[in-house]
């Protein structure tokens, strides 16, 4: 009976936790299955088979999507401080074409452009951000005026025509890979012509650390009388994840390493996940989307923070704009068309709520490999773009409809 007992107890308190965590769990298990999907999927196209999961196509995973995983982390704190940001592409367009102008035309070095882009793309959030903040003008109206405003000025400053190439200094923002410390590794023994051993030290660390920092967070939570996730479910999401990373390492050293768009991610995903978990004005961040009323009455200066996101907005607009202008070595007029509607659904796939106030980092990195992994699976099927958008769309109506049934329940 007492077996009984306990066994039911820990099978309730496993599925309070799932549920408690819902919406994490089911994208990071949508995540897998859409994966595997297109494992399948992609080994019935004719003429002959491919390989979804090759190292050549992980890595152009990585450098096709690296601009959604950017915008959407600061897309991530306008939405859950209670606005909206519609004109990310056409700002993403515009930097660009700045970094173009600056770097083809006027011929500045590229330790300078990279900052100088970046503080035009600040001071546009900026410009957006004190309209939205100090003069209450709805950031869907502000947006979308810039939006129109900063695609003419795209135009304008390209005189319609694209501008490159770049040098390869530049280039290597998007398309270049981290250098092999220890040198290309001989494994003929597995059957491999090479491996970079940089690759698979550095992922191996990082899945090391990330069960390091889930034990610390599980002995924080009993110092403080916080009753912990239960140990079955801790092991077995950990595992997966570190398993899925040294699997991803390991084939990103079969090929060309780790991409510098990789590590850019990287640094970006944890610093914003220490600001917005760790960090009083990550904390704030959150109580002014949820209540601004309340943040003001206890002492937030809410539209100083609102103003802050919308410049950090802009600066990673304009880094994602430089990204992608890099990788096509060439700033086009259509630059960044439709990335606001790939970035806004990355965001509410991976967890934020429409209302503000709830969201977190890491489900926006899911939220963007999702939107990622559906792009490239559905090209190498050769599915059309009008099936795409529609099956994007119908996804993200999902995304949204199970954010309002979970929060009813």
């Amino acid at each position: 009976m007492s077996d009984s007992g306990v066994s039911t107890g820990i099978g309730t308190d496993v599925r309070a936790r799932l549920g408690g965590h819902l919406r994490e769990n089911g994208m990071l298990l949508a995540l897998v299955a859409i994966v595997v999907l297109f494992v399948v999927l992609c080994r019935t196209v004719p003429p002959q088979p491919i390989d979804f999961l090759s190292a050549q196509n992980i890595t152009n995973l990585f450098l096709q999507n690296s601009y959604v995983i950017i915008m959407a982390l600061g897309m991530l704190l306008v939405i859950v401080s209670g606005h909206i940001d519609l004109s990310v592409g056409s700002v993403a367009a515009f930097t660009g074409a700045v970094a173009a102008a600056l770097t083809v035309k006027a011929g500045l070095p590229v330790w300078l452009v990279i900052p100088a882009t970046l503080a035009v793309g600040g001071l546009i959030g900026a410009a957006q951000g004190y309209w939205v903040a100090f003069w209450r003008i709805p950031s869907f109206i502000v947006t979308l005026a810039g939006m129109l405003v900063f695609r003419g000025l795209t135009l304008w400053l390209l005189g319609g025509q694209n501008i490159g190439p770049f040098p390869k200094t530049f280039q290597g923002m998007a398309n270049g890979f981290v250098p092999d410390l220890f040198g290309d590794l001989d494994q003929a023994a597995l059957g491999l012509e090479r491996l970079n051993g940089t690759a698979v030290l550095v992922v191996v660390a990082a899945a090391m650390v990330l069960i390091w920092l889930g034990l610390r967070a599980r002995a924080r939570d009993t110092e403080f009388g916080i009753t912990p996730e239960p140990a079955g479910l801790f092991w077995a999401r950990n595992i997966v994840v570190s398993a899925a990373l040294v699997f991803v390492g390991w084939k990103l050293a079969q090929f060309r390493g780790l991409p510098n768009v990789l590590v850019i991610l990287v640094i970006l995903t944890v610093l914003y996940a220490f600001v917005t978990e760790n960090t009083t004005a990550g904390r704030r961040i959150y109580a002014t989307g949820g209540n601004e009323k309340a943040a003001k009455l206890s002492g937030i200066r809410t539209n100083r923070l609102v103003f802050w996101c919308f410049v950090n907005m802009g600066a990673l607009a304009a880094l994602a704009g430089m990204i992608v202008t890099a990788r096509l070595n060439s700033a086009t007029p259509k630059a960044g068309t439709g990335f606001e509607l790939d970035v806004i659904a990355a965001v509410f796939i991976g967890g934020a709520s429409m209302a503000g106030g709830s969201g977190k980092i890491v489900g926006v990195v899911v939220g963007a490999l999702i939107m990622g992994v559906m792009n490239n699976g559905m090209s190498i099927l050769g599915i059309g773009i009008d099936y795409q958008q529609v099956i994007k769309g119908l996804v993200l109506l999902a995304a949204v409809i199970f954010d309002v049934y979970n929060k009813n329940k």
